[in-house]
């Protein structure tokens, strides 16, 4: 991945496959470090071996495009990585709105795994857990699905405005800015439980304007002017400029029917934290504030981390 004028288009680094196409099975595991001796060291020796992961588990099935990125949090990146951080990176902040609040759960490391087959989820995160021992907890683990057409449980298609070619990279990637981590992305994670029997009580057009968009085909709509903002509306965000500055959302549907489990795991990447963060304080305060997101009624979030995934360069560099 390249994009001219960024020192990633002019040095021999590698980004992590933050680019990996949308894939049909994915599993979102955060882990925290334990207090076992060595917890730190024996974390950095695996991120180091990461790649060899992939490629031996990916090789039984070539077709399956098994990827992985690893995202390092704030707490443990100076023990695991023994770098300098990345300027932007820092906990996830509680965004507290005058209704609903984005929560701040534990979570030092974040495995992204995608592949065409849940299979090869299962066997590189089986393996992976097992190389870590006891070095590790899992805080969260979610088992995501591609839902129909990129649809979410809510029924609507989801990731339509996702950067494409040369600006995936431009919005994603770290360059000059922070020429040490460049080539790098932050991450921000949100595991969101929705109240599919509340969103079904709304008629088909209260929902569409309560997204921004058509539910059968996903034509974008203008907000009504004497009204509040749709969910597409508050999460764009356009600066004092003009610009439009984008992420790049993999989020993936999961649930178990039986235990009444609906919901969006929620992942974005993004070459600035703050842009993650503006956005997801127009969704829980608003704009104007106290005009929330109202999609925010049905989908609670009950999980919020974030994370930065440095180039593979750097995670290679571990296992030395």
């Amino acid at each position: 991945m390249t994009n001219t004028g960024d020192t990633w288009d002019r040095v021999p680094i590698e980004p992590q496959s933050v680019d990996a196409p949308l894939s049909h099975a994915a599993v979102f595991l955060t882990l925290v470090l334990t207090d076992a001796p060595d917890a730190a060291d024996r974390v950095r020796a695996v991120l180091g071996d990461v790649g060899g992961l992939v490629r031996a588990v990916g090789f039984r099935d070539l077709a399956g495009r098994l990827s992985c990125v690893v995202g390092i949090g704030a707490e443990v990146w100076d023990a695991v990585t023994k770098l300098p951080k990345p300027t932007q990176l820092h906990p996830f902040y509680e965004v507290r709105g005058p209704v609903h609040t984005g929560v701040s759960t534990p979570g030092d490391l974040l495995f992204h795994i995608r592949a065409e087959s849940a299979d090869l989820c299962f066997e590189f995160e089986r393996l992976l857990l097992d190389a870590f021992g006891d070095a590790v907890t899992v805080a969260d683990e979610t088992v995501g699905f591609r839902y129909f057409d990129s649809r979410d449980l809510l029924g609507f298609v989801d990731g339509t405005e996702n950067p494409t070619g040369s600006a995936m990279a431009h919005w994603t990637l770290v360059g000059d800015e922070d020429a040490q981590h460049a080539g790098g992305s932050y991450v921000v994670v949100q595991k969101y439980l929705h109240d599919l029997a509340g969103w079904h009580g709304l008629t088909t057009e209260v929902q569409e304007h309560i997204i921004g968009r058509t539910k059968a085909d996903n034509v974008e709509l203008d907000d009504d002017a004497s009204g509040r903002k749709s969910h597409k509306s508050l999460a764009t965000l356009v600066d004092a400029n003009g610009e439009e500055h984008d992420i790049l959302r993999d989020n993936m549907p999961f649930g178990r029917p039986g235990h009444g489990e609906f919901g969006t795991y929620f992942i974005g990447y993004s070459r600035d934290l703050w842009v993650i963060e503006q956005m997801l304080r127009r969704m829980f305060v608003g704009d104007p504030a106290g005009s929330y997101d109202r999609i925010l009624d049905f989908s609670t979030a009950v999980t919020g981390a974030a994370f930065f995934a440095p180039a593979n360069d750097v995670l290679d560099s571990f296992g030395d």
